[in-house]
C-alpha cells in the first residue's frame, strides 16, 4: 500500500497559494493549510480560498513573536515598513514545528521566484528556506523547477516533472493554471499585509518614533481615522465616517480622552493615553473644525475620559491643522 504524504501549507489565501495546494493534490497529497495573524494580516482572504479549495487550514496567531520585526528585522525593511524577509522567515519556523509536531512530510509555499523583488529573488528564498531550520523540507511547487530539487522531490514523494517554472511578475500562467483547475473564485492581487500600504506604514514609523512600546489596540488604531501628532506631544485620530467612529469608539482604553461635537454631525476624536489642559483645547478645536459646522460658528464640544468636560469655542478652519498631518 503506498504511503500517504503529507503536506502543510502556508497559506496566504491569494492565487499563488491556491494554486500552488492545487498542484500538490492533483499529485495525490495530502494536503492542508496554515495562516498566520497579526495586526498588519488577517485570516480572512485563508478562509474563503481554503473553502474554495475544499481543504482543512489552521490558524496560528504571531503577533507577539512579531513585535520584534518592527524595530530590527535582520534583512531590513522594504518600501514601507515590511520586514518581508524576516516575517517569511518566522512563518516558516512556527510552520516546521507543526510539521515536527503533526507528522506532515514537508512544507511548501505558493512564492514565484522574481514575482516581489525583496522578498522573492533567488537569494531571498534560500535564506527563508534556511533560516526555517528545515531547508530541505520547503518547496515552492509554482517554480520549483527553477530551484535546486528538496528532498520531496529527490524521494519522489512529489514528481518533479509535475511542478512548475513559474518565475516573474506575469500573473498570465497563474491565470491559465486557475482556468485549467476550474479555480473562478480567488482574490485579485491587490491587498495583503499593511505593512507594504504607504499611508500606515508612514503611521506606524511616526508611532515608534513617539512610543517605544506598543500594544496591539495602537496597531489596530492606526488603520482608522486622520492622525494628528499634537504640538503638546500627544497624538489625536479623528474619525471620518460613522464607522470610523464606532472603530474609534471600540479601541478606546482607560485614561484616553474622547471628544464630540454636541448637537452637530461630526468627527469622535480620541486622544490615546490622554493628555494636559492644552492637549485637550487643541483636540476640542480638532473636533470642531472637521464637523459639520461652520468656521465661525460657535459649538460645544463634550470631552469624556478625565472626568466629563464642556469646551465652547468657534470652529476653526480645517487647514489650520494641516501642519500636524500624521
Amino acid at each position: 500500500m503506498k504511503e500517504t504524504i503529507r503536506g502543510l501549507g502556508v497559506f496566504s489565501g491569494g492565487l499563488d497559494s491556491m494554486l500552488a495546494a492545487r498542484v500538490l493534490t492533483e499529485q495525490g497529497v495530502e494536503v492542508e493549510l496554515l495562516t498566520f495573524i497579526t495586526p498588519f494580516f488577517g485570516a480572512e482572504r485563508a478562509r474563503k480560498s481554503a473553502a474554495v479549495l475544499g481543504l482543512p487550514l489552521r490558524e496560528r496567531d504571531i503577533t507577539e513573536k512579531f513585535y520584534p520585526l518592527l524595530f530590527s528585522p535582520r534583512y531590513g525593511f522594504g518600501k514601507g515598513h515590511n520586514p518581508c524577509i524576516d516575517c517569511h522567515i518566522l512563518m516558516l519556523r512556527e510552520a516546521a514545528a507543526v510539521m515536527h509536531q503533526e507528522s506532515f512530510n514537508f512544507l511548501f509555499t505558493g512564492e514565484v521566484l522574481g514575482q516581489r523583488p525583496m522578498s522573492q529573488n533567488r537569494q531571498a528564498l534560500e535564506l527563508v528556506a534556511k533560516g526555517s531550520g528545515v531547508p530541505d523540507l520547503v518547496l515552492r511547487p509554482l517554480s520549483a523547477k527553477l530551484l535546486p530539487p528538496t528532498l520531496p522531490e529527490r524521494e519522489g514523494w512529489v514528481d518533479r516533472e509535475r511542478l512548475l517554472d513559474l518565475s516573474g511578475r506575469g500573473r498570465k500562467r497563474q491565470m491559465e493554471l486557475a482556468e485549467k483547475f476550474g479555480l473562478r473564485d480567488y482574490p485579485s492581487p491587490a491587498g495583503g499585509c499593511l505593512l507594504t500600504d504607504p499611508g500606515y506604514a508612514a503611521r506606524l514609523k511616526e508611532l515608534l518614533a513617539h512610543q517605544p512600546q506598543v500594544a496591539r489596540e495602537d496597531l489596530e488604531l492606526l488603520k482608522w481615522g486622520r492622525h494628528f501628532r499634537l504640538p503638546e506631544g500627544p497624538k489625536a485620530v479623528v474619525g471620518r465616517t460613522r464607522k470610523e467612529n464606532e472603530a474609534l469608539a471600540a479601541l478606546t482604553r482607560p485614561g484616553d480622552l474622547v471628544l464630540k461635537v454636541l448637537g452637530v454631525p461630526g468627527p469622535l476624536v480620541l486622544i490615546p493615553g490622554g493628555g494636559g489642559e492644552e492637549a485637550l483645547r487643541q483636540a476640542a478645536r480638532l473636533a470642531a473644525a472637521y464637523s459639520d459646522a461652520r468656521p465661525g460658528t460657535e459649538v460645544t464640544v463634550q470631552a469624556e475620559g478625565a472626568g466629563p468636560r464642556r469646551l465652547t469655542l468657534l470652529t476653526p478652519e480645517k487647514g489650520e491643522f494641516a501642519r500636524w498631518l500624521i
